[in-house]
């Protein structure tokens, strides 16, 4: 696989690292709009009126244009190594993040139905495939990025954490920790991207130093 420019993958990083702040950013905003709303908590749009919540589908679908972007530049860095794992962990992390994209936007037209209603339980089934995705592609990913050894230190485990942060998101989904686990999970695509703007390469392999004895 060819190795893309350093830049090209410092971009996606920055951009995958905004997209992760600025979800962090949202999963407080939504905690704070839970403890003050009014809206049944059975509507689809709950904490928001159904009129805000079109809004905010917007701005959360964009930020999982830049979460895409971000997840982009480390399956086209090589840090998760040359092996199958690395291949399909991270087309199935995309996978999940673009079924995630797609379901923000299908959210708008259910925006005031109650969760019990036909649309809104195919909308929910979309949410949940895409989590699940990204977090089998992301627990698969992670594991053949540790396994490689190809970024240092404590970025070698941030995609692993991802996943998990994903699982945990989907796990929470219907509880009133939501708002947590998405700043939660939005902490680990920050730190994807950072480690992605500050190494967007792999390191060069150390050659095996250890003797061998031949026994002549």
């Amino acid at each position: 696989m060819r190795i893309p420019e350093p830049s090209s993958v410092r971009r996606a990083g920055l951009l995958g690292a905004i997209g992760g702040a600025l979800t962090i950013i949202s999963g407080a905003v939504q905690g704070i709009v839970q403890r003050a709303s009014d809206v049944s908590d059975e509507m689809w749009s709950y904490p928001w009126s159904s009129d805000a919540y079109v809004a905010v589908s917007l701005v959360l679908a964009a930020l999982y244009v830049l979460v895409f972007i971000g997840v982009l530049g480390f399956a086209r860095s090589g840090v998760a190594g040359p092996g199958r794992s690395a291949r399909v962990g991270t087309v199935v992390a995309l996978t999940g993040t673009a079924v995630l994209f797609a379901a923000q936007l299908l959210s708008i037209p259910i925006a005031d139905q109650r969760l019990d209603d036909t649309g809104a339980g195919l909308v929910g089934a979309c949410f949940g495939l895409g989590s699940l995705l990204a977090a089998v592609g992301f627990i698969v990913a992670g594991i053949a990025t540790v396994r490689a050894r190809r970024w240092d230190g404590w970025r070698r485990y941030v995609p692993l954490a991802t996943g998990i942060s994903f699982a945990a998101l989907l796990g929470l989904a219907v509880t009133p920790a939501l708002a947590i686990a998405a700043a939660l999970y939005g902490m680990c695509l920050t730190a994807l991207g950072v480690a992605l703007w500050t190494q967007p390469t792999p390191s060069t392999p150390r050659p095996c130093t250890e003797a061998v004895q031949v026994r002549l």
